[in-house]
């Protein structure tokens, strides 16, 4: 009787890789239930930190604006226009951390069997989302008590969610796998998070800059390159009912980087998931 031995190993001709990734659809949902269960596990307040967070950046954050005298549009309180950045924000922020160290933590996993890698990364999103959602309703009640209303804008919501999700399972992609290699980027990522936070509109608005005379024309095309600007502009038209702009070259080239960064991120990490267990 011959005997065959079947070898598993990821991206073989034989192997349809993007098929595999639905075909074990069922690891990606149990290792998103397995981080929701332990995301605040042995903590004082447990799930109160998903709430805790977007409110601590949000008074810091309008504390600031309020310090430096950012514009804010005239009928807009200015803890709803911080809100409505902090949403975005936070979500992009810790979808980028926890998909950016998800191998390392999982290394134990990556060693023993194989699957699509990218499910791990892909897992973390959704925990986030789960934040994001309790962040939102957060929002809407400061919306509910400030008065304020949006119009049919709010519609358009998720299409900048899904560009804010883009943006960071893109980058954390790209991060994760090259912390695989390089240990260094587990101390780098923080230093990601806070400059990004300085760099975008969540304490000021896009018209602080494009409107600055101070501020030079290349600085401001730099600044229209990071991609969670256009995500956090489209929050704000949504939310505040268009009370402040969607600038159209600024929503395309955040938009355009991002795609960018989803594109060089899956192919980064395809190129190196192979080698995967043998270094971690």
């Amino acid at each position: 009787m011959s005997k065959h031995r079947i070898v598993l190993e990821p991206g073989s001709a034989d192997r349809h890789y993007w098929r595999d990734l639905w075909t074990y659809r069922g690891l990606f949902g149990f290792l998103a239930w397995r981080d929701i269960l332990v995301r605040y596990k042995q903590t004082a307040i447990g799930i109160a930190w998903s709430v805790l967070r977007p409110l601590l950046t949000l008074g810091t954050m309008a504390f600031l604006g309020w310090l430096f005298e950012s514009q804010v549009p005239g009928d807009v309180p200015r803890l709803l226009l911080v809100a409505a950045a902090t949403l975005p924000w936070t979500f992009f922020s810790t979808a980028f951390s926890e998909a950016s160290n998800s191998l390392i933590s999982n290394s134990n996993l990556l060693t023993k069997v194989y699957f699509p890698r990218m499910i791990v990364p892909a897992s973390t999103i959704i925990v986030c989302l789960i934040d994001f959602v309790i962040a939102l309703a957060l929002v809407l009640a400061l919306m509910v008590i400030y008065r304020f209303v949006p119009d049919a804008r709010l519609l358009l919501l998720p299409a900048f969610l899904l560009l804010a999700l883009v943006a960071a399972l893109g980058s954390g992609l790209l991060i994760a796998a090259l912390n695989v290699k390089y240990r260094d980027f587990r101390y780098i990522v923080p230093f990601i998070v806070q400059f990004g936070l300085y760099v975008s509109p969540v304490a000021f608005t896009s018209s602080d800059i494009r409107d600055s005379a101070r501020i030079p024309d290349a600085v401001k095309w730099l600044y229209e390159l990071n991609p969670m600007v256009g995500v956090i502009d489209g929050f704000r038209w949504c939310l505040l009912g268009g009370r402040t702009e969607l600038h159209a070259q600024g929503f395309l080239l955040s938009g355009a980087v991002s795609v960018l960064l989803l594109l060089i991120g899956i192919l980064y990490f395809r190129k190196t998931e192979r080698g995967f267990a043998d270094v971690i």
